[in-house]
């Protein structure tokens, strides 16, 4: 039996995801605007052998100028750009699907997959919030429900169009003066509630045939979605007993659709903070802590919460009178897990905001590699975790001392791969098959 293996994959995020990291000393605050930056940062990962890097995305500036650095490259055309400073990372791109359409987010991605010999990936948004639906001429942003069940017809239209070209279509036969089989190419001819799309793809099929397809919501509309579509599942949990409990709805929702449960890879996120002892890290997250300007945590917290600015006392607990789950419309999940977090650890709002600024809610984790490995190994062995969402703190230095401190560690114990070996495919390296071509099968 081959042994199973952990998947990593490096969730880049300008300076690093604690949103005080871009003042520290060794920060460039305009990295997030700098190819040569995301360069470094993807090589770094391919030195550690993750199995992918990914980009999040949203089609709004997010949170305010003051706080830390605001704004994002577009990530596909990014991604572009590191296929070729890279050899065999994936590249895995938020893009959402209520604000784009099924034909050119499906041509699009297909480009990337033959751009970078098969890397790519999609992490499939139906993005939340009132300041993304305005920008697309909406007063206010569509259902929770509504959302999703445009998500579902968005991503059926998509793998028609990635279907639309049989893998041998292509014939170049240039004695015959034929270039390739129009009998392949099947034009999805979609009518549906939200989208109608008529003509087939105009790139050809694929090396993966399809991106792997990523989810994120966590949300029991978002568990139904990826139990459905999803291949790996980004998630955010701050327990181990939480962390198993998700693992084990999602994978027993999957089998349920008919699907293969080791066909969908879960990866909760971790934000690890390292030092050569646990008094040194935790003085590194402490410095990190400090650089907080606690008035722009309140605010985003406020955001999230749905509460009138001004409402929380940065010094007491959250009020008892939060508006329930059922109320909220956007980012549902992420709106519990801060809730709960705060009422059983009974923090008060500074304290809570100290906890959100290095990951926004996913894990963090100040101590040394080695603590880091057994965490990472227990969460792996006790069914909570296929892989992590590597997140670290600060970029690029969190991301060099974890390849050059864990790395080794998780390889010593048999979890992670020495190198890469033969070229792969982000599929074969997720240990997914190549989906088959829907016309193809059809005939079998």
């Amino acid at each position: 039996m081959t042994r199973r293996r952990l998947h990593l994959n490096a969730f880049l995020m300008n300076t690093g995801h604690h949103e005080a990291s871009w003042r520290l000393p060794e920060s460039d605050p305009y990295a997030h605007v700098d190819l040569a930056h995301y360069v470094e940062l993807a090589r770094i990962a391919e030195h550690g052998t993750f199995d992918s890097l990914f980009l999040a995305d949203g089609p709004q500036l997010w949170g305010n100028l003051a706080q830390r650095p605001a704004g994002a490259l577009e990530p596909l055309t990014l991604l572009t750009a590191l296929a070729t400073a890279t050899e065999h990372i994936g590249l895995i791109a938020t893009a959402s699907t209520s604000y784009n359409s099924p034909y050119n987010l499906a041509r699009r991605f297909a480009s990337l997959d033959i751009v970078s010999g098969g890397r790519a990936g999609w992490n499939i948004v139906t993005t939340a919030g009132a300041e993304a639906a305005r920008n697309f001429g909406l007063d206010a942003e569509p259902a929770h429900a509504e959302r999703y069940a445009r998500a579902a017809e968005f991503l059926d239209v998509a793998l028609k169009l990635w279907d639309s070209w049989e893998d041998d279509a292509i014939l170049g036969d240039k004695a015959a003066g034929v270039w390739g089989d129009d009998t392949k190419v099947h034009p999805p001819r979609h009518r549906g509630t939200y989208f109608r799309v008529e003509g087939a793809l105009n790139v050809p099929r694929s090396p993966q045939g399809y991106p792997l397809l990523v989810q994120a919501g966590s949300s029991d509309d978002g568990r139904a979605f990826a139990a459905r579509y999803a291949e790996a599942v980004f998630t955010a949990q701050q327990t181990l007993d939480g962390a198993r409990d998700f693992y084990a709805d999602l994978k027993s929702r999957t089998r349920r659709a008919g699907r293969d449960p080791e066909h969908l890879k879960v990866l909760p996120g971790i934000v690890p903070v390292l030092g050569s002892t646990e008094a040194e890290a935790r003085a590194a997250e402490q410095v990190l802590e400090d650089h907080i300007v606690p008035e722009h945590g309140r605010a985003r917290l406020e955001n999230l919460l749905r509460l009138a600015p001004g409402t929380l006392d940065l010094d007491r607990q959250l009020p008892d009178d939060l508006p329930p789950e059922s109320a909220i419309e956007g980012a549902k999940s992420r709106y519990t897990l801060v809730v709960e977090l705060a009422r059983r650890e009974r923090l008060t709002v500074r304290q809570l905001i100290g906890r959100l600024g290095g990951g926004r809610g996913h894990l963090t984790f100040a101590g040394t590699p080695g603590q880091v490995a057994d965490r990472i190994e227990t969460w792996f062995a006790q069914g909570a975790a296929d892989g992590f969402n590597i997140m670290p703190a600060v970029l690029p230095s969190g991301l060099a001392a974890f390849v050059e401190h864990v790395v080794p560690l998780l390889r010593a114990r048999g979890l992670l791969r020495t190198g890469y070996g033969p070229r792969q495919t982000l599929r074969e390296r997720y240990g997914l098959p190549r989906p088959a071509n829907q016309h193809t099968a059809a005939l079998v």
